[in-house]
């Protein structure tokens, strides 16, 4: 049976092996307290992946869950960790990887607002910060810990980071932290691991590095495959603008500017060199933009995310170091400057406008080279991006 199962898979895609559903947090019989917190954070009732995936991690099951972003993959494994951890011990007991600062603080932020009720500390260890002041507060004994994996190793290797009482290890956007070649760092805080440590994988998409990772450290993992088609796309409504060359971007994002800033828009661009021509080239003729790319000192780009996030600043520039799980509320826009150039970008991207079910638009700049990869991205999320009608900003106030 399995063998014909296995000529089914689509390519980077994982076969599930596991269906239960349970369809209200009620029913998952969590502390007290963490559901108070669930609760409190806004949750009413679990999304695809959570009701599928919370209750083999809080089993103890090795779990790999394969959900674009945008699913609630961050409260999926915030609930399963603080529901697993002990908060009268003072020690790390779960941790987690992610592939950027700014993620890692995101799942911080919401590990702590979850387990508001608890009693737990949880610290980001980042690089770009002070080395001293995160072996004060690793020394304090936080029980969950999420970082990157270059200041976590560095911390595990000093013994600052003790791994004696370590239940879980969590590695989130597993395709992308592969990906950006932290594959040796990766498996070198596996190996020092306490042996019954339960891994829980989280990716959007299978590429065999993330499989080597899978065989390689977990025993006979509960497989969770959400989808595509149950996926993001709903909700979000997604448009191109054919501009013949490139030079005429600019003019048409300073027609479209007015229209944005009804709402928080993100702009996306390739590179770091674009988003900073942008940057100058909007703020020349006075439009009001800021900007973040992976290049810039941590400190500053922690301002501006704050700045974006209470609303102060209401359109921002940047590269994909911004795309993947990062949640503002009020991002109802996303314009692809340049299209992303690969296409699982692309949902995580403009995932970025409809979280969570709620309503986006994404606008789609187009030159005549980029016509084949807008016909490749429609195939590949079997949707359909129409040209923009005139009324845009009714679709967004």
């Amino acid at each position: 049976m399995a063998d014909k199962g296995l000529e089914e898979v689509p390519e980077g895609q994982i076969e599930s092996n596991y269906d239960e559903v349970t369809d209200s947090f009620d029913s998952m019989d969590l502390k007290p307290e963490l559901l108070r917190g669930v609760y409190a954070y806004g949750f009413e009732r679990p999304s695809a992946i959570q009701q599928r995936a919370i209750m083999p991690v809080i089993k103890g099951s090795d779990v790999i869950a394969q959900a674009q972003s945008g699913t609630g993959k961050t409260a999926t494994f915030s609930i399963s960790a603080l529901q697993k951890i002990d908060s009268n011990l003072k020690a790390c007991q779960a941790l987690i990887l992610a592939p950027t600062r700014e993620l890692a603080q995101q799942i911080q932020k919401v590990v702590v607002a979850i387990g508001d009720f608890m009693q737990v500390e949880c610290h980001a260890c980042i690089g770009g910060t002070n080395v001293r002041d995160d072996m004060k507060a690793l020394q304090d004994g936080p029980q969950v810990v999420v970082g990157t994996p270059g200041r976590v190793h560095d911390m595990i290797q000093r013994r600052v980071l003790k791994t004696d009482n370590m239940k879980m290890f969590i590695l989130d956007e597993a395709d992308e932290m592969l990906s950006r070649g932290f594959t040796e760092q990766i498996y070198d805080i596996f190996q020092l691991l306490p042996q019954s440590t339960q891994v829980v994988l989280l990716s959007a998409t299978m590429p065999q590095d993330v499989l080597e990772v899978t065989t390689k450290f977990m025993r006979d993992p509960v497989r969770i495959l959400v989808k595509k088609a149950e996926l993001t796309l709903e909700g979000i409504k997604q448009f191109y603008i054919a501009v013949e060359k490139e030079e005429w971007k600019l003019d048409t994002l300073s027609d479209l500017y007015e229209t944005v800033t009804i709402t928080q828009a993100v702009i996306f661009c390739n590179t770091r060199r674009k988003v900073d021509w942008l940057t100058d080239k909007m703020r020349e003729a006075n439009f009001t933009v800021s900007s973040m790319h992976g290049e810039m000192p941590q400190k500053e780009r922690d301002s501006i995310m704050q700045d974006f996030r209470q609303g102060s600043s209401r359109v921002l520039i940047s590269t994909d170091v911004w795309a993947r799980g990062i949640d503002v509320q009020q991002v109802s826009l996303v314009i692809n400057y340049d299209l992303p150039t690969n296409r699982e970008n692309y949902i995580h991207r403009i995932g970025r406008s409809g979280r969570f079910g709620r309503k986006g638009v994404a606008i789609n700049f187009v030159t005549s080279d980029d016509v084949r990869i807008l016909r490749d991205i429609e195939l590949y999320y079997s949707t359909q991006i129409d040209e923009m009608p005139m009324n845009v900003a009714d679709l967004l106030s």
